[in-house]
């Protein structure tokens, strides 16, 4: 059976989600960050950089939820969740999964940084316009996207739905998504699915 290592509020929430999404069984295992369970011995054994997620199917040991995502969606291909391999469609689904990682993350992170996890003398109001000047332009980009059409490749969710948006519920939470209502409604969609809420609930 699969097994997902996961902690609540982190990039685990993904492949949950997307798990949830499938109706497939696998195990889920908690993991107390507080207590260190993701940097002893046995779970290094199987995430080196010990952080979530994790995924073990037999003999395969998985890390980065992108990459997670992907086999996943692959490895049950009749849920749907994946273009066919070969479709401009299935180009535009790499393009977005690999964005969410690659280009919407990074600007989050050094918000986040600037506002909220730094302690305030290392915070910079430079590093933070940066952070904001950029996310706004990737706001753009994705509410373009997003015009007239419920997800990102159009009536049909997929993985990459659950890439972009679980980052975008991420902006959210940072009161970034204030004058994106395209985005707001995007979001809104996604954490009205069942999927989505059981993935976050806990």
């Amino acid at each position: 059976m699969i097994k997902l290592y996961h902690a609540p509020r982190t990039r685990s929430v993904r492949p949950r989600w997307l798990l949830e999404e499938m109706g497939v069984p696998y195990e889920l295992v908690r993991l107390d960050l507080g207590q260190k369970e993701h940097k002893r011995p046995e779970y290094l054994a199987i995430h080196p950089h010990g952080t979530v997620p994790a995924l073990v199917d037999g003999n395969l040991a998985l890390m980065e939820s992108s990459a997670i995502c992907m086999y996943l969606a692959d490895k049950f291909p009749e849920k749907g969740l994946a273009p066919a391999p070969g479709t401009p469609e299935r180009g535009l689904y790499y393009q977005w999964m690999v964005y969410a990682v690659a280009t919407l993350e990074p600007p989050l992170i050094q918000i986040f940084q600037h506002t909220m996890m730094l302690p305030e003398a290392e915070r910079s109001p430079k590093a933070l316009q940066e952070g904001q000047e950029k996310f706004r332009e990737v706001a753009r980009v994705l509410s373009d996207a997003l015009q007239g059409r419920p997800f990102l490749l159009g009536d049909r969710f997929t993985a990459a739905d659950v890439m972009v948006g679980s980052t975008l519920v991420w902006a959210s939470l940072l009161g970034l998504l204030g004058d994106q209502p395209t985005l707001q409604a995007y979001v809104q969609r996604l954490q009205e699915r069942p999927a989505c809420q059981k993935a976050q609930a806990d």
